[in-house]
């Protein structure tokens, strides 16, 4: 298992282009899952401008760059049980920050099938980020079209990584292909923690 911090999916056919465009800005790794490699970088700002300066320089990047997704925090996990423990202390830690604020929480799971549910999780860690708002006095709430912020969860094989992206973030940075503007069924709140 590599050690990364970033996420990276290309297009059908965007794989080598996506290598070509990326292999500068850290050590970069295929991973055993169709057109997604993983990354290490040391700076995440300076990875983010330079993949926007890529985008702004060159329209073309879109048609092989499916989305590169930077974490703020990883961390590695042997159950679910422990995933589920380390995820909802990160999402916990980001409460303050959600404060007054819409958020929803998004998470894209590769591997693991049957053993972690992406809905599930996004229920529960929504649930625990709105216990810790309510805990220290603060509100936010769930909004699928158009939030002010989403909590990004990446699982690559037993590997988590977990970011807050804010709606200013989101607009300057289109690669992180999360899904603000999908609108979704009234009926999705979290679920009780």
């Amino acid at each position: 298992m590599h050690d990364w911090n970033v996420v990276i999916t290309a297009r059908d056919d965007g794989f080598a282009p996506t290598v070509r465009l990326l292999r500068g800005l850290g050590p970069l790794h295929r991973t055993h899952f169709f057109n997604v490699l993983v990354m290490k970088v040391e700076n995440v700002r300076e990875f983010l401008e330079a993949v926007r300066d890529a985008y702004v320089r060159d329209p073309m990047v879109a048609t092989f760059l499916a989305r590169a997704s930077p974490a703020q925090s990883v961390f590695h996990f042997g159950s679910p049980a422990e995933f589920d423990r380390q995820a909802r202390e990160i999402v916990r830690s980001l409460a303050p920050v959600l404060s007054g604020r819409s958020f929803h929480v998004r998470m894209h799971r590769r591997g693991l099938r049957g053993a972690l549910s992406s809905q599930l999780e996004e229920r529960s860690l929504a649930g625990a980020i709105l216990d810790e708002l309510q805990a220290i006095g603060a509100n936010a709430h769930m909004a699928f079209r158009d939030p002010d912020a989403i909590v990004s969860v990446e699982t690559v094989d037993n590997r988590a990584g977990i970011s807050l992206w804010t709606r200013e973030e989101l607009d300057r940075y289109p690669f992180l292909g999360l899904d603000r503007g999908i609108e979704q069924p009234a009926t999705a709140s979290p679920a009780p923690a």
